[in-house]
């Protein structure tokens, strides 16, 4: 099981089996909608593009004491269809230094 918490304040922000709900790639974490535990991610009209995986969109974290991570995370809008499991979901870096990721 992996649980993702914000550093400052505790809060969860996501849950879950490793696995095809908490993937693990290069360094980073997509997890799937039934994993994320805050509904705070907020779409940021920032894009990005990866060579590889194509178009994303940067999203910020607004936690519920009011405070806002800025581009914190990701998610692929016009994936490769070659890495399905990066599709819509969100990606967070593991060793983001807002979050603590454990393995309980």
């Amino acid at each position: 099981m992996i649980r993702i918490t914000h550093r400052g304040t505790g809060e969860l922000i996501a849950e879950g089996k490793k696995g095809w709900g908490m993937f693990s790639f290069e360094g980073n974490y997509y997890i799937s909608a039934k994993n994320l535990k805050t509904k705070g991610f907020k779409f940021s009209g920032v894009p990005g593009l990866c060579p590889y995986k194509f178009i994303y969109f940067w999203y910020h974290l607004e936690l519920s004491n009011g405070e806002k991570e800025k581009m914190m995370a990701w998610k692929y809008w016009l994936p490769n269809p070659l890495f399905p499991f990066v599709a819509f979901r969100i990606g967070l870096p593991i060793n983001h230094p807002s979050i603590i990721v454990e393995e309980v």
